[in-house]
């Protein structure tokens, strides 16, 4: 044995023995002298192996030891003679035996045979005989388990976006595979955190996993996540997640050992590991740039037998960025387990680390297009301080100028020596100019509710994100803020880890759900991962060179919000379309592979590019911009209107139609169509051919005219213009005659246009009072037509113009949005009435007038049938018919019970009743 191969030995010796296996030769052979027994050169038919692990008595596996140098991915072979044709008398665990390492002792390989397709994997050290004992008692392996997973156990999709169902089913294939690394990407507000839930829920439930690590990149996103798995409700499952499972977030040094998930930050496992304390602050900043581009080597990581190396069966890694594949690699690499990556932007580094396995792809543009999240607009401000600088001038004798203490803030005075001048790299950092903080918060000021947001009433500044360069510029920010703006100090909050008094995981939830403060500035602890969805404005006050952290911090713009909960928090808001990044310091001209907006042709007109796309223009520019407009118009239609476009479009929404014109500009689904249709030899003319037909497919439903006229007056009925230019003065009052006249001869206008192709005209029109039997349908559709551009005829705009022009003929008003009321309308239009009276009014007379000719006719009716006579009449007047099916479905009727309870009070005759009803309270 030469010195190298002595070395080895002894290494592996050592590792044996941290593990906690008993070391012994073979004239010492005792196998039960404790649960696992490596035994040294121990002769088996097929030659000498040097390690025969025993465990709980019977033999398991070998190791084939080899010199440091050695490559072993052809030992295994070796190992394996040593593996089948055991000795009739020794007691194993099987023949073949299950389990062999391959080891230098510097490099270990490991192999379970009962694996559905056995493969080396690279381990940091041996597994402990406890792990091995359990692994042997289980009827399959994990990689069995994982295979038959996707297929034995389905998923149950309730509850899940289509985004999240592919990452799952993507993820489950990769690991059914046994591919050791798993890259998931999901758009910032696609869901992460909770398709990690869900994948956690089903590894533990069917694959069996005994514990999974969750790393974040702070302490505030472990807490996030926590309650993410604390309101997790597993489809069909009796409880929520945290009632089955033990979910731990890590504070202190002891792993539970019950724990089926740990949260934990990735510094402090690395603490852990190497038993050392860690620094409270260590964990509150973000690992995005804090170890970015350090050099040297990093700490030596050695086996901890607190913390084997099968602690975790797969560690998902969240928003996993650069600093994880460096300095923390070694971490990952510690533990024999599965690892998923969790991210919104992939960069190189991630692509691989994960070796470039990507199993799910979900982008922000997608995102935008299916009304996950919103698209961007980016607001520029310029200053000459920030652009180029300053001076500080000595001035004369004795000047002095602040100077301010970094770390406790005490404020002196002192003369300069000579002339201090600074560039706008130098601003903030050792240079604070308050003039510039102010020049450029002013600008927003002035801006916010005449360029940024001019539909708001100017009452309540849009919830704004501010990104400061440091603690201390923060705090110059926030008082610059509430001067800038003349407000309090609940307007405007800093929210870092250095806040003192108030606590920044409260300030957090508070920005988040209250209406103060207003502004809140950051550094980086709101950068990454928190969820602020009322955050409609992202101010950049400083630069970030990495890609990744920029993406992640502009991401706290994008989230959607129901309209309800927008307007909570911000009064006089309607709708979250879209958020704006003001760029104060150039950091989006910067060289970074960001995302771009959706929205590149700003200055073009929604109908402008309509036409252009119509007459053949196919850049991506103009692509990606008609794609971006039509997702913000799908968050603002209504059913119904969405519903006419599909039917225009032979069943495409406007998202969809978005998601075909990206589909038609994304590489990825341009090289997918390729290889579908010419495999991996196409020619450049084959992949032109498929792109252009990819990108005429996805415009081809614009070159009718009546969807682009449709799209364009959908649209103009979602938006208001709004002129600022025009000065208005007062030179009059009164009411307008004339445009209640014109509104009046337009509705007359568009009877007579449409009396014989609206179905409610021609039954109005054409067929006398007395046999008029009107359908809701055909009602709400004159309706629809009647508030469709050009004319725009609401309901109650016509009403009130007939009152401006004849008030003597007008008794009352029309229902709020009950589309009868233009019954009444048109009635009163054709002269078919006297008076123009509300539908309901009418309905309601003509009932008691019924009901006297009933009480004459010798018909009385019981306090409890005049009761269920009323509620039918009231569902009349509002729909203009009734069904026995609407006794079930309106809760009006159904809540007094329904077509049983009616027809045992009103008696078998009911449906002849309904029917007689429905014609003389309608026709």
């Amino acid at each position: 044995m030469t010195d190298n191969e002595r070395h080895a030995r002894t290494k592996i010796d050592q590792l044996l023995t941290e593990a906690g296996w008993v070391l012994q030769d073979r004239h010492e052979l005792d196998r039960h002298a404790g649960l696992g027994v490596a035994v040294r050169e121990f002769s088996l038919s097929g030659g000498f192996c040097d390690y025969l692990l025993f465990v709980g008595g019977k033999a398991a596996g070998v190791i084939e030891a080899k010199r440091a140098g050695v490559t072993l991915s052809g030992v295994a072979d070796q190992a394996g003679r040593y593996m089948g044709g055991l000795p009739v008398h020794l007691a194993c665990w099987g023949d073949p035996l299950p389990f062999d390492y391959e080891s230098t002792g510097e490099e270990t390989f490991f192999c379970d045979q009962r694996d559905p397709k056995p493969r080396s994997r690279r381990l940091f050290a041996f597994h402990r005989p406890e792990t091995l004992h359990e692994w042997l008692l289980q009827p399959e392996t994990l990689r069995a388990r994982l295979r038959r997973m996707p297929i034995q156990d389905p998923l149950d999709r309730k509850g899940l976006r289509d985004c999240q169902v592919e990452a799952i089913t993507g993820l489950e294939a990769s690991l059914a595979e046994d591919r050791p690394r798993s890259l998931v990407q999901l758009a910032t507000g696609a869901g992460k955190t909770y398709m990690a839930c869900s994948s956690s829920y089903r590894l533990i439930r069917y694959g069996g996993a005994r514990r999974i690590l969750f790393l974040v990149d702070r302490n505030n996103l472990g807490d996030q996540t926590l309650k993410e798995f604390q309101n997790f409700h597993p489809p069909g499952a009796a409880n929520r997640f945290t009632d089955t499972y033990i979910v731990q977030h890590l504070h202190s040094h002891r792993i539970d050992p019950d724990a089926k998930v740990v949260i934990t930050t990735i510094q402090r496992l690395f603490s852990l590991l190497k038993g050392q304390d860690l620094p409270e602050e260590a964990e509150e900043a973000s690992g995005f740039e804090q170890w970015q581009g350090k050099e040297g080597e990093p700490l030596p990581l050695a086996y901890n037998p607190a913390i084997p190396i099968e602690t975790f069966d797969f560690i998902i890694t969240d928003e996993c960025h650069r600093s994880i594949y460096g300095l923390w690699r070694q971490v990952l690499e510690y533990f024999d387990a599965q690892i998923i990556g969790l991210t919104a932007t992939p960069s190189k580094h991630t692509l691989g680390f994960f070796n470039r396995n990507l199993v799910a792809e979900y982008p922000y543009e997608r995102s935008v297009a299916d009304g996950v999240n919103v698209g961007y607009e980016i607001y520029r401000i310029r200053t000459r301080v920030t652009e180029d600088g300053g001076k500080v001038e000595t001035g004369e004798a004795g000047f002095q100028v602040p100077v301010r203490d970094k770390r406790t803030r005490k404020v002196r005075y002192e003369q300069l020596d000579a002339d201090l001048e600074y560039t706008g790299k130098d601003l903030d950092r050792s240079v604070v100019n308050p003039n510039q903080i102010r020049t450029v918060l002013q600008t927003f000021k002035d801006r916010v509710f005449t360029e940024l947001f001019p539909d708001r009433s100017g009452q309540w500044l849009p919830k704004t994100l501010i990104f400061a360069k440091d603690d201390n510029h923060a705090e110059e920010i926030v008082h610059a803020v509430r001067e800038v703006f003349g407000e309090g100090n609940d307007f405007a909050k800093k929210i870092t880890y250095r806040n003192t008094g108030e606590d920044p995981k409260t300030l957090i939830k508070t920005f988040r759900v209250d209406p103060f403060p207003r502004i809140a500035v950051t550094v980086d602890m709101i950068a990454t991962g928190t969820d602020i969805k009322p955050v409609e404005v992202v101010i950049f006050m400083r630069d970030v060179k990495s890609e990744g952290y920029y993406e992640q911090m502009k991401g706290r713009g994008v989230r959607t919000i129901p309209d309800a909960d927008l307007r909570s928090v911000t009064p006089d808001a309607k709708t979250k379309t879209r958020f704006i990044l003001i760029d104060a310091v150039g950091v989006s001209e910067t060289k970074k592979n960001a995302s771009q907006p959706l929205e590149r042709k700003k200055s073009i007109s929604f109908d402008a590019l309509l036409e252009q796309i119509a007459m053949g223009r196919r850049d991506e520019d103009a692509l990606s911009s008609l794609a971006g407009r039509l997702a913000m118009l799908d968050r603002k239609l209504a059913p119904e209107d969405r519903a006419r476009i599909a039917e225009a479009t032979g069943g495409q929404t406007p998202r969809d139609l978005a998601n075909a014109l990206l589909d038609a500009i994304d590489p990825d689904a341009q090289q997918a169509a390729i290889l579908l249709r010419h495999g991996r030899n196409a020619t450049p003319e084959q992949e032109r051919a498929v792109v252009e037909e990819l990108t005429e497919a996805a415009c081809r439903p614009f070159d009718k005219p009546a969807v682009r006229n449709l799209l364009k007056d959908i649209k103009r009925k979602t938006e208001i213009v709004i002129d600022e230019i025009t000065i208005d003065e007062l030179t009059g009052a009164g009411f307008d005659k004339k445009r209640a006249e014109e509104t009046v001869t337009n509705f007359k206008q568009f009877i007579v246009d449409n009396r014989d192709e609206l179905t409610a005209l021609q039954i109005l029109y054409n067929q006398p009072q007395g046999r008029q039997r009107l359908t809701y349908a055909a009602i709400r559709e004159l309706v629809r037509r009647m508030t469709d551009p050009p004319l725009y005829l609401t309901t109650a705009n016509v009403w009130q113009a007939y009152k401006r022009l004849d008030a003597a003929k007008i008794r009352g008003a029309p229902v709020d949005e009950q589309l009868t009321e233009v019954v009444s309308l048109v009635r009163f239009a054709l002269g078919q009435t006297e008076a123009l009276e509300s539908f309901s009014a009418v309905v309601e007379r003509r009932f008691n007038l019924w009901m006297g000719r009933e009480k004459k006719a010798g018909r009385e009716y019981t306090p409890e049938q005049e009761d269920w006579l009323r509620a039918i009449t009231a569902f009349i007047a509002a729909n203009a018919e009734i069904t026995p099916r609407d006794f079930q479905e309106a809760p009006s009727l159904a809540d007094k019970g329904g077509i049983l309870q009616a027809r045992k009070v009103l008696g078998p005759g009911l449906n002849d009743m309904l029917d007689d009803l429905q014609g003389v309270l309608v026709a």
